[in-house]
């Protein structure tokens, strides 16, 4: 079977209106066989996540180990790649937005000197719908461009 890109890139489209532009979110991170797990606050630009923090955080070394990661909200699972794209400082949108959503964290950390921005690539993202009561599973796979919505059924 042909995977059916349009399809894809219409619900994607739909799928990051939907998201907003800002969350706060779990971020799992691991590195030498330890998981660990975080509330970050998150930018939503261009069907990407990013996130600032500290160059001397756990969470940064587990990326540079590896930089395989999970975001989760709500009843939504991400897993994607992690990248350093500068400072926070850097990129005008990115600021923009996180001084406007979460102006605290901006005032105490933006500037600092060991702070990094960092996004998150989506590959893969799962939620669940209702439809009514009828629960759906709906799959994005952001290396295939493919997308499935799937009546769930328990037995």
């Amino acid at each position: 079977m042909i995977p059916d890109h349009t399809t894809f890139d219409i619900q994607k489209d739909l799928l990051f209106s939907q998201l907003g532009d800002h969350k706060k979110m779990v971020l799992s991170t691991s590195a030498e066989n330890k998981v660990s797990s975080r509330m970050v606050s998150v930018i939503i630009l261009d069907t990407a996540f990013y996130l600032q923090t500290d160059r001397t955080m756990r969470k940064f070394t587990q990326l540079q180990t590896n930089p395989y990661a999970a975001l989760c909200f709500e009843n939504t699972q991400i897993e994607g790649i992690c990248s350093v794209v500068g400072r926070p400082c850097e990129n005008s949108a990115f600021i923009a937005l996180y001084r406007k959503y979460f102006p605290h964290a901006y005032t105490l950390y933006t500037g600092l000197p060991n702070e990094i921005l960092v996004k998150f690539s989506p590959n893969y993202l799962k939620r669940w719908l209702y439809e009514g009561e009828k629960p759906y599973e709906e799959i994005f796979d952001f290396s295939t461009r493919t997308y499935l919505k799937n009546a769930y059924f328990p037995e």
